[in-house]
Protein backbone atom coordinates (compact mmCIF):
# COMPACT_ATOMS: atom_id res chain seq x y z
CA UNK A 1 0.00 0.00 0.00
CA UNK A 2 1.44 3.41 -1.03
CA UNK A 3 2.17 5.85 1.75
CA UNK A 4 1.12 9.52 1.52
CA UNK A 5 3.86 11.84 0.27
CA UNK A 6 5.78 13.81 2.88
CA UNK A 7 4.90 17.51 2.82
CA UNK A 8 7.93 19.71 3.58
CA UNK A 9 5.69 22.22 5.32
CA UNK A 10 4.64 19.48 7.75
CA UNK A 11 8.29 18.66 8.33
CA UNK A 12 9.08 22.27 9.20
CA UNK A 13 6.13 22.41 11.59
CA UNK A 14 7.40 19.22 13.24
CA UNK A 15 10.83 20.86 13.65
CA UNK A 16 9.21 23.81 15.41
CA UNK A 17 7.24 21.54 17.76
CA UNK A 18 10.46 19.67 18.57
CA UNK A 19 12.42 22.89 19.11
CA UNK A 20 9.80 24.53 21.36
CA UNK A 21 8.72 21.32 23.07
CA UNK A 22 5.08 22.37 22.72
CA UNK A 23 2.32 22.28 20.14
CA UNK A 24 0.86 25.44 21.70
CA UNK A 25 4.11 27.42 21.50
CA UNK A 26 4.69 26.22 17.94
CA UNK A 27 1.21 27.41 16.99
CA UNK A 28 1.87 30.80 18.59
CA UNK A 29 5.09 31.28 16.64
CA UNK A 30 3.37 30.31 13.40
CA UNK A 31 0.37 32.49 14.13
CA UNK A 32 -1.99 29.60 13.61
CA UNK A 33 -4.17 27.31 15.69
CA UNK A 34 -3.09 24.45 17.94
CA UNK A 35 -5.41 22.10 16.09
CA UNK A 36 -3.81 22.90 12.72
CA UNK A 37 -0.32 22.24 14.08
CA UNK A 38 -1.52 18.94 15.54
CA UNK A 39 -3.05 17.95 12.19
CA UNK A 40 0.17 18.70 10.35
CA UNK A 41 2.25 16.63 12.78
CA UNK A 42 -0.26 13.80 12.56
CA UNK A 43 -0.16 13.95 8.77
CA UNK A 44 3.63 13.63 8.82
CA UNK A 45 3.38 10.66 11.21
CA UNK A 46 0.88 9.03 8.86
CA UNK A 47 3.19 9.56 5.88
CA UNK A 48 6.10 8.01 7.81
CA UNK A 49 3.96 5.35 9.50
CA UNK A 50 5.61 6.16 12.83
CA UNK A 51 4.75 8.04 16.02
CA UNK A 52 7.10 11.04 16.25
CA UNK A 53 5.66 13.04 19.17
CA UNK A 54 4.09 12.11 22.51
CA UNK A 55 1.71 14.79 23.81
CA UNK A 56 1.24 15.12 27.60
CA UNK A 57 0.69 17.78 30.26
CA UNK A 58 4.31 18.84 30.04
CA UNK A 59 4.03 19.58 26.33
CA UNK A 60 5.30 17.51 23.39
CA UNK A 61 8.16 15.10 23.66
CA UNK A 62 9.90 13.27 20.81
CA UNK A 63 9.76 9.51 20.65
CA UNK A 64 12.88 7.56 19.74
CA UNK A 65 11.67 7.52 16.13
CA UNK A 66 10.96 11.24 16.40
CA UNK A 67 14.48 12.03 17.60
CA UNK A 68 16.01 9.91 14.82
CA UNK A 69 13.85 11.59 12.19
CA UNK A 70 14.54 15.06 13.63
CA UNK A 71 18.32 14.62 13.46
CA UNK A 72 18.38 13.12 9.97
CA UNK A 73 15.71 15.33 8.47
CA UNK A 74 17.19 18.49 10.01
CA UNK A 75 20.53 17.76 8.34
CA UNK A 76 18.81 17.02 5.04
CA UNK A 77 16.77 20.22 5.27
CA UNK A 78 19.95 22.21 5.90
CA UNK A 79 21.47 20.71 2.76
CA UNK A 80 18.31 21.55 0.81
CA UNK A 81 18.41 25.15 2.01
CA UNK A 82 22.11 25.39 1.15
CA UNK A 83 21.37 24.09 -2.34
CA UNK A 84 18.69 26.74 -2.76
CA UNK A 85 21.10 29.45 -1.62
CA UNK A 86 23.74 28.18 -4.06
CA UNK A 87 21.27 28.33 -6.93
CA UNK A 88 20.19 31.83 -5.91
CA UNK A 89 23.81 32.92 -5.87
CA UNK A 90 24.47 31.37 -9.28
CA UNK A 91 21.72 33.40 -10.90
CA UNK A 92 22.62 36.67 -9.20
CA UNK A 93 26.39 36.64 -8.72
CA UNK A 94 28.85 37.07 -11.61
CA UNK A 95 31.22 34.34 -10.48
CA UNK A 96 32.10 30.77 -11.33
CA UNK A 97 33.33 28.82 -14.36
CA UNK A 98 32.48 29.57 -18.00
CA UNK A 99 33.51 27.04 -20.64
CA UNK A 100 33.42 28.71 -24.06
CA UNK A 101 34.14 27.62 -27.62
CA UNK A 102 34.39 29.71 -30.76
CA UNK A 103 35.87 29.81 -34.28
CA UNK A 104 39.66 29.90 -34.36
CA UNK A 105 40.31 32.99 -36.50
CA UNK A 106 37.50 35.06 -35.00
CA UNK A 107 38.56 33.89 -31.56
CA UNK A 108 42.13 35.12 -32.02
CA UNK A 109 41.27 38.40 -33.77
CA UNK A 110 38.21 39.49 -31.76
CA UNK A 111 37.15 37.20 -28.92
CA UNK A 112 40.53 37.01 -27.20
CA UNK A 113 40.63 40.72 -26.36
CA UNK A 114 36.92 40.86 -25.50
CA UNK A 115 37.12 37.88 -23.15
CA UNK A 116 40.25 39.26 -21.51
CA UNK A 117 38.44 42.54 -20.87
CA UNK A 118 35.43 40.74 -19.41
CA UNK A 119 37.68 38.61 -17.19
CA UNK A 120 39.45 41.74 -15.91
CA UNK A 121 36.08 43.26 -14.98
CA UNK A 122 34.89 40.11 -13.22
CA UNK A 123 37.84 38.52 -11.36
CA UNK A 124 35.68 35.75 -9.85
CA UNK A 125 34.84 34.31 -13.28
CA UNK A 126 37.00 31.37 -14.36
CA UNK A 127 37.33 30.85 -18.13
CA UNK A 128 38.02 27.58 -19.96
CA UNK A 129 38.29 28.55 -23.65
CA UNK A 130 38.61 26.43 -26.79
CA UNK A 131 39.00 28.02 -30.24
CA UNK A 132 38.35 25.63 -33.11
CA UNK A 133 36.57 25.70 -36.46
CA UNK A 134 35.18 22.27 -35.70
CA UNK A 135 31.43 22.44 -35.01
CA UNK A 136 31.06 21.20 -31.45
CA UNK A 137 28.11 19.58 -29.72
CA UNK A 138 27.57 22.16 -27.00
CA UNK A 139 25.83 19.90 -24.48
CA UNK A 140 27.71 16.67 -25.15
CA UNK A 141 31.12 18.33 -24.93
CA UNK A 142 30.24 20.33 -21.83
CA UNK A 143 30.46 23.91 -23.13
CA UNK A 144 28.42 26.67 -21.51
CA UNK A 145 28.56 29.04 -24.50
CA UNK A 146 29.46 28.63 -28.16
CA UNK A 147 30.16 31.59 -30.45
CA UNK A 148 29.01 30.68 -33.95
CA UNK A 149 29.11 32.49 -37.28
CA UNK A 150 26.63 31.71 -40.05
CA UNK A 151 23.31 29.95 -40.25
CA UNK A 152 22.28 28.15 -37.08
CA UNK A 153 20.86 24.67 -37.09
CA UNK A 154 17.45 24.13 -35.52
CA UNK A 155 17.84 22.95 -31.94
CA UNK A 156 16.61 23.42 -28.40
CA UNK A 157 19.56 25.70 -27.61
CA UNK A 158 19.14 29.39 -26.80
CA UNK A 159 20.71 31.80 -29.33
CA UNK A 160 21.49 35.52 -28.95
CA UNK A 161 22.56 37.62 -31.94
CA UNK A 162 25.81 39.47 -31.28
CA UNK A 163 26.73 41.12 -34.58
CA UNK A 164 27.35 40.72 -38.29
CA UNK A 165 30.23 39.53 -40.47
CA UNK A 166 30.85 40.92 -43.97
CA UNK A 167 32.42 38.62 -46.56
CA UNK A 168 34.70 39.65 -49.44
CA UNK A 169 35.98 37.74 -52.47
CA UNK A 170 39.76 37.95 -52.85
CA UNK A 171 42.60 36.72 -55.01
CA UNK A 172 46.31 37.50 -55.30
CA UNK A 173 47.49 39.97 -57.98
CA UNK A 174 49.70 37.25 -59.50
CA UNK A 175 46.70 34.93 -59.79
CA UNK A 176 44.53 37.63 -61.40
CA UNK A 177 47.28 38.38 -63.91
CA UNK A 178 47.41 34.72 -64.82
CA UNK A 179 43.68 33.87 -64.80
CA UNK A 180 42.07 37.26 -65.41
CA UNK A 181 39.89 39.37 -63.12
CA UNK A 182 36.28 38.12 -62.83
CA UNK A 183 33.88 40.88 -63.92
CA UNK A 184 30.70 39.07 -62.84
CA UNK A 185 29.99 36.12 -60.54
CA UNK A 186 29.39 33.95 -63.62
CA UNK A 187 33.06 34.39 -64.56
CA UNK A 188 34.02 32.37 -61.48
CA UNK A 189 33.23 29.14 -63.33
CA UNK A 190 36.59 29.68 -65.08
CA UNK A 191 38.50 30.13 -61.84
CA UNK A 192 39.87 28.02 -58.99
CA UNK A 193 37.82 28.12 -55.77
CA UNK A 194 39.31 28.02 -52.29
CA UNK A 195 36.51 26.75 -50.04
CA UNK A 196 35.81 26.96 -46.33
CA UNK A 197 34.86 23.36 -45.59
CA UNK A 198 32.55 23.99 -42.65
CA UNK A 199 30.36 26.49 -44.52
CA UNK A 200 30.28 25.21 -48.09
CA UNK A 201 29.92 21.43 -48.25
CA UNK A 202 28.09 21.78 -51.61
CA UNK A 203 30.87 23.89 -53.21
CA UNK A 204 28.47 26.69 -54.21
CA UNK A 205 28.89 30.45 -53.72
CA UNK A 206 25.93 32.85 -53.77
CA UNK A 207 25.81 36.43 -55.03
CA UNK A 208 23.01 38.89 -55.68
CA UNK A 209 22.80 39.51 -59.43
CA UNK A 210 20.09 41.79 -60.79
CA UNK A 211 18.27 41.76 -57.48
CA UNK A 212 18.17 37.96 -57.30
CA UNK A 213 20.37 35.50 -55.53
CA UNK A 214 22.50 33.48 -57.93
CA UNK A 215 24.43 30.35 -56.97
CA UNK A 216 27.74 29.79 -58.69
CA UNK A 217 29.56 26.46 -58.68
CA UNK A 218 33.22 27.41 -58.72
CA UNK A 219 35.63 24.59 -59.60
CA UNK A 220 37.26 23.64 -56.31
CA UNK A 221 41.02 23.76 -56.03
CA UNK A 222 41.37 23.53 -52.28
CA UNK A 223 39.14 23.04 -49.25
CA UNK A 224 40.15 23.82 -45.66
CA UNK A 225 38.38 24.18 -42.35
CA UNK A 226 40.24 27.36 -41.34
CA UNK A 227 39.98 30.81 -42.88
CA UNK A 228 43.62 31.75 -42.26
CA UNK A 229 44.71 28.71 -44.27
CA UNK A 230 42.47 29.83 -47.13
CA UNK A 231 43.91 33.34 -46.99
CA UNK A 232 47.45 31.93 -47.22
CA UNK A 233 46.40 29.84 -50.22
CA UNK A 234 44.92 32.93 -51.88
CA UNK A 235 48.06 35.00 -51.16
CA UNK A 236 50.14 32.23 -52.72
CA UNK A 237 48.11 32.42 -55.92
CA UNK A 238 46.21 29.14 -55.68
CA UNK A 239 42.77 30.62 -56.40
CA UNK A 240 39.86 32.80 -55.35
CA UNK A 241 38.56 32.77 -51.77
CA UNK A 242 35.46 34.17 -50.07
CA UNK A 243 36.50 35.19 -46.60
CA UNK A 244 35.20 37.26 -43.68
CA UNK A 245 36.57 40.78 -43.74
CA UNK A 246 38.12 40.26 -40.30
CA UNK A 247 40.40 37.64 -41.89
CA UNK A 248 41.13 39.19 -45.28
CA UNK A 249 41.01 42.98 -44.74
CA UNK A 250 44.61 43.23 -43.54
CA UNK A 251 45.93 41.33 -46.56
CA UNK A 252 43.86 43.56 -48.88
CA UNK A 253 45.32 46.69 -47.28
CA UNK A 254 48.83 45.23 -47.58
CA UNK A 255 48.31 44.47 -51.28
CA UNK A 256 48.77 40.73 -50.80
CA UNK A 257 45.32 40.07 -52.24
CA UNK A 258 42.77 42.18 -54.10
CA UNK A 259 39.03 42.34 -53.51
CA UNK A 260 37.03 41.35 -56.62
CA UNK A 261 33.31 41.41 -57.48
CA UNK A 262 32.83 44.28 -55.06
CA UNK A 263 29.72 45.45 -56.94
CA UNK A 264 27.88 42.23 -56.10
CA UNK A 265 26.33 41.73 -52.69
CA UNK A 266 27.14 38.51 -50.91
CA UNK A 267 25.06 39.10 -47.83
CA UNK A 268 26.24 39.15 -44.24
CA UNK A 269 26.56 36.30 -41.80
CA UNK A 270 25.41 36.76 -38.24
CA UNK A 271 27.38 36.05 -35.10
CA UNK A 272 25.44 34.30 -32.33
CA UNK A 273 26.12 33.22 -28.79
CA UNK A 274 24.51 29.82 -28.32
CA UNK A 275 23.73 28.48 -24.84
CA UNK A 276 22.07 25.49 -23.24
CA UNK A 277 18.69 26.54 -21.74
CA UNK A 278 19.72 25.38 -18.26
CA UNK A 279 22.61 27.86 -18.15
CA UNK A 280 21.27 30.82 -20.11
CA UNK A 281 19.70 32.33 -16.98
CA UNK A 282 22.78 32.32 -14.76
CA UNK A 283 24.26 35.70 -13.95
CA UNK A 284 27.74 34.99 -15.30
CA UNK A 285 26.43 33.72 -18.66
CA UNK A 286 23.93 36.59 -18.98
CA UNK A 287 26.63 39.12 -18.16
CA UNK A 288 29.07 37.65 -20.69
CA UNK A 289 26.55 37.51 -23.53
CA UNK A 290 25.32 41.04 -22.78
CA UNK A 291 28.92 42.24 -22.83
CA UNK A 292 29.69 40.57 -26.17
CA UNK A 293 26.47 41.85 -27.72
CA UNK A 294 27.39 45.40 -26.71
CA UNK A 295 30.94 44.88 -27.96
CA UNK A 296 30.02 43.65 -31.42
CA UNK A 297 26.55 45.02 -32.16
CA UNK A 298 27.71 48.17 -33.97
CA UNK A 299 30.46 46.44 -35.94
CA UNK A 300 30.37 44.71 -39.33
CA UNK A 301 33.43 42.54 -38.96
Amino acid sequence: MDRPAVDLTDVQVFFLVADTGSVVRAAERLGTSKSKVSRQVSRLEEALNARLVTRNVRGAQLTDAGRLYYERAKAAMSELEAAGEAVAASVSDIAGPIRLTGPLSFGVTHLADALSEFAARHPRVEFDISFSDKRTDLVREGFDVAIRIGKLQDSSLIARRLGRVHAITVAAPVYLERMGRPATPDDLVHHHGLYYANANPTAVWSYVVGGRERSIKVPMRLRADNGDMLLKAAINGLGVARLPAFIAAGAVQAGQVEAVLTDYEMGQSEIHAVMAPALSGTARIRALVDFLALKFRSEVL
